[in-house]
């Protein structure tokens, strides 16, 4: 019998000011919230095929644009939990697990994340306990789970470059069988935007 797997994505509603913060000096605050605005539709449209489910958990919602674009893609909308990111990624997966036998958590920071890339984390998840899709930055794109320890999550540098190896340093002491996919870069700061144009990307809005 096939393993379900639910795909969670985790995101900021594309509002002026409360988004991309590290990017306003380059982009200002209007050109920070579209640029969020693509990524996340972009992340929207990303291949279906192997999970069972996909939830997009918004947050500073709601956007009524997103939420049409969503429901059009066939994503289940939600309110993100409380608590920081750490505490709501805990809660999300939880949720997920209660319902499939892994999921995977991702956020819309990540142009280069394709449907190849889900798929391998998919693949890792039916023999191994953790997936961790790396970030150049030191912190992580992905993350697949089949089952849920708090201390993932607990008192972790979040927006470091420590993330990724804390998380694999932590997973080995709970004894869980892992893998890391290939490390993908984000964009998170004025530096990385040019990056986007080696993808062809374009933002005029911008």
């Amino acid at each position: 019998m096939t393993m379900s797997i639910s795909l969670h994505l985790l995101a900021k509603a594309p509002r002026p000011g409360r988004v991309k913060t590290r990017l306003v000096p380059a982009l200002g605050e209007q050109g920070a919230s579209d640029l969020q605005r693509f990524m996340l539709e972009r992340t929207l449209a990303l291949p279906a095929a192997g999970f069972s489910q996909r939830c997009l958990w918004l947050s500073d919602g709601p956007d009524l644009s997103v939420q049409h674009l969503a429901h059009a893609q066939g994503w289940t909308l939600m309110e993100q939990p409380s608590g920081d990111l750490g505490e709501r990624m805990r809660q999300i997966a939880v949720h997920g697990l209660s319902e499939c036998g892994a999921v995977v958590l991702i956020g819309n920071d990540c142009p280069v994340m394709d449907g190849a890339y889900l798929a391998a984390a998919c693949d890792a998840l039916r023999h191994t306990d953790a997936v961790l899709g790396p970030a150049e930055d030191g912190g992580y794109v992905l993350l697949g789970l089949r089952r849920v320890e708090p201390r993932i999550f607990t008192a972790m540098p979040w927006g470091t470059e420590h993330i990724a190896a804390l998380t694999r340093e932590r997973l080995s002491e709970l004894g869980w069988s892992q893998c890391s996919l290939a490390p993908l870069w984000d964009v998170d700061r004025p530096e990385d935007l040019p990056r986007l144009a080696t993808l062809g990307i374009t933002l005029p809005a911008l």
